[in-house]
C-alpha cells in the first residue's frame, strides 16, 4: 500500500511537471535538457558496468544536452538566418573527439565503447532533441511559433495507451504480446490502449479545432487518429526495446531517481521511439 501511494504521488507530480512545462517554451527547453542529461548519465552508468566497457559519461552527457539545446536554438529561429546552423559545429567536434579518443585510451574493446557512446546519442539525445521540431512550428506566413499541442499530445497518447493497456490487459489479457521480453504485455491490452488513444485523439480534434487561431484546424480528424496510432505502435516498441536492454543487462529498473517508477529510461522509454516516429509522420503529411 505504501509503495502504491508513493508511486501515485510520483506519477501525479511527473504528469503535472511535463504538462505545465509545455505552456512555456523556456520551461520546456530547460526541463527536457535536464531530462536528456539525466537519462544519458543513467544509460552510460549502466553500460559501464558491463565487462570491458568504458564510456566517457561526462562528455557523452554534456554532448547530448548541448545537442538538445542546439536543436532548440535552431528550431525556435531565435535570431533567424542560415548562419544559425553553425551551432551544431561544437557537437560534431565532440563526436569526432569521442571517436578519436579511443586511439589513445588503450581500452580492451574500443568497438564496444564506440557503439555505446554513439547509442547514447542516437537512442536518447536525438529523440529528445526532436521534441523541438514538434514544439516550434511555422505558421502560414513563415513565423515560428511555440506549439503546445503537438509535443504534449505525444505524451498524452503515451500515458493513455499505458493506462488503457494496463486496465484492459488486467481484465481481459490472455494472449501474450512479446513473452520473451515482456511477459506482462498482452494483445488484448495493446488493442485496448490503442482504442483509448483513438478516443483521446478524437477528443483533441473536437475540442481544439483551431488551436493556432489561423482559421484552419492543425490536423484533420484522420490525421489526429493516424498520429495516435503511430504513437501507440512506436511507443510500444520503445517500451519493448528498453525491456530488452534491461533484460540483457540483467536488471529490473534502470535507476531509482523516480520513487515507485524506477529510472529515467523506465519513465521515458516509450517516448524515445514515439517522438521520432511522430516527427516522421507529421513531415510525411506535408508531402501529400
Amino acid at each position: 500500500m505504501k509503495n502504491f501511494i508513493i508511486r501515485a504521488i510520483t506519477g501525479i507530480l511527473f504528469v503535472a511537471v511535463v504538462v505545465t512545462c509545455f505552456l512555456d517554451p523556456r520551461a520546456m527547453v530547460l526541463l527536457f535538457a535536464l531530462v536528456t542529461g539525466l537519462t544519458i548519465w543513467e544509460f552510460t552508468g549502466l553500460v559501464n558496468e558491463r565487462e570491458s566497457v568504458t564510456v566517457n559519461r561526462f562528455i557523452c552527457t554534456v554532448a547530448g544536452v548541448y545537442f538538445f539545446l542546439a536543436m532548440a536554438y535552431f528550431c525556435s529561429d531565435v535570431y533567424g538566418g542560415s548562419a544559425k546552423s553553425v551551432v551544431f559545429i561544437p557537437y560534431l567536434v565532440t563526436i569526432v573527439y569521442l571517436l578519436v579518443a579511443e586511439l589513445y585510451a588503450k581500452q580492451p574493446d574500443p568497438i564496444n565503447n564506440w557503439a555505446y557512446t554513439m547509442l547514447s546519442q542516437m537512442y536518447i539525445a536525438l529523440p529528445f532533441s526532436l521534441l523541438n521540431v514538434l514544439a516550434f512550428t511555422a505558421t502560414p506566413d513563415g513565423r515560428i511559433m511555440f506549439n503546445t499541442i503537438l509535443p504534449l499530445s505525444v505524451f498524452v497518447f503515451l500515458w493513455m495507451n499505458d493506462t488503457g493497456a494496463y486496465c484492459v490487459g488486467s481484465l481481459l489479457g490472455r494472449h501474450k504480446l512479446f513473452p520473451r521480453i515482456s511477459p506482462g504485455k498482452s494483445w488484448e491490452g495493446s488493442v485496448g490502449g490503442a482504442i483509448v488513444v483513438l478516443l483521446v485523439a478524437w477528443a483533441i480534434h473536437y475540442f481544439l479545432l483551431d488551436p493556432d487561431h489561423t482559421g484552419k484546424a492543425m490536423l484533420s480528424l484522420i490525421e489526429w487518429l493516424g498520429l495516435g496510432l503511430v504513437v501507440v505502435i512506436f511507443g510500444t516498441w520503445g517500451d519493448l526495446v528498453e525491456s530488452l536492454f534491461k533484460r540483457t543487462l540483467g536488471i529490473k529498473d534502470s535507476g531509482n531517481i523516480l520513487p515507485g517508477h524506477g529510472g529515467m529510461l523506465d519513465r521515458f522509454d516509450s517516448s524515445l521511439l514515439a517522438i521520432p516516429a511522430a516527427v516522421v509522420y507529421l513531415y510525411t503529411l506535408t508531402l501529400f
